[in-house]
């Protein structure tokens, strides 16, 4: 079972229902509401797909009401920790040292082997850096944000 049909599946048990619609905006990929996340039928690959459902599983377990004007700061805060609860679900800490062991090289591979596009891992990255600064330390492992990504395994 791939990602994006873990991710149905764990959808389904709480009850979601995810529908394929075409949307008028390409910039649209994917949308919650009320128990339903639409992802624009237009997404043709699963790492794709799995990002955008995960991100939408965010906004079911994270956030109220109509977050669409992101103008406002509260729907801001609510945006980010839609996206930072996707990034958990889809890639996490655990899944960057994963990569490691696994022996990825490169962001490419890394991508690869955790089933998501490589702009998403960029931004996955890029918010972790930000919430964690330099560093971080997730079981026998530091994970360096700064200057570039690096894992340690610490002896």
């Amino acid at each position: 079972m791939n990602s994006y049909e873990k991710l149905r599946q764990v959808a389904a048990e709480d009850n979601i229902e995810i529908i394929s619609r075409p949307f008028q905006s390409e910039r649209i990929r994917g949308l919650y509401c009320d128990g339903t996340i639409a992802i624009n039928q237009n997404i043709t690959t699963e790492a794709e797909k799995s990002c955008i459902l995960a991100e939408e599983l965010g906004h079911h377990y994270t956030t109220t009401g109509n977050i669409l004007d992101q103008k406002s700061d509260w729907n801001r805060k609510q945006e980010y920790r839609a996206r930072l609860y996707g990034y958990n679900l889809r890639i996490g800490l655990t899944g960057i040292v994963e990569a490691y062991e696994h022996g990825c090289q490169s962001r490419y591979e890394m991508a690869e082997y955790l089933e998501v596009t490589e702009k998403y891992l960029e931004e996955c990255i890029c918010c972790y850096r930000k919430k964690y600064g330099v560093c971080t330390a997730v079981n026998n492992y530091i994970v360096y944000f700064i200057p570039s990504l690096t894992v340690c395994k610490m002896v």
